[in-house]
């Protein structure tokens, strides 16, 4: 039988800038490795992952929804791991402010954009900003839909689609 993990995550830029976090080399899941801010969807979420991205900016940096502008939902991403299927809701907004507190999950860092590519980041996370810097002056409102496809776990592709109303 199969089981779900539901998460929402968030990239923050202000300027030019990234807010990344390195994860704590104690973390279980890659551990060391650069990847945005968020979490997991409590039960009782599961209907408002916009509002689990907002929860999780603040506990993990700080940072609370009057800081933040045109917060937008960009990325629906979906991964199996065993019997357990992962999807993951990608929210993508500004900051207007560079400040962030310390958080036990990792160090936050203003990553300058032509320096992103040069962190050792979470693989689904490159795969995720690499699609984003290519595609991220569509249309607003477009939603993007990421299928990983781990046949060769040293290399994992993603099929990209965007979501669409049949109607």
């Amino acid at each position: 039988m199969h089981t779900a993990r539901l998460m929402a995550a968030a990239f923050l830029w202000n300027g030019s800038d990234a807010l990344l976090m390195r994860r704590s080399a104690s973390r279980a899941l890659h551990p060391g490795l650069w990847t945005g801010v968020g979490g997991h969807i409590e039960p009782h979420e599961i209907s408002t992952p916009g509002s689990v991205c907002l929860r999780e900016i603040a506990e993990e940096t700080g940072i609370t929804s009057e800081d933040l502008t045109e917060l937008h939902l960009r990325y629906i991403f979906l991964r199996q791991r065993g019997t357990e299927i992962r999807q993951q809701y990608v929210y993508f907004g500004v900051s207007r402010t560079r400040r962030v507190r310390p958080t036990s999950e990792g160090e936050l860092h203003w990553v300058p954009e032509a320096e992103l590519f040069n962190r050792e980041l979470v693989p689904t996370t490159r795969l995720l900003l690499e699609h984003y810097m290519r595609n991220r002056s569509a249309e607003p409102g477009v939603i993007w839909v990421g299928v990983l496809d781990g046949a060769d776990p040293r290399s994992p592709a993603v099929s990209w689609s965007r979501l669409r109303d049949w109607e």
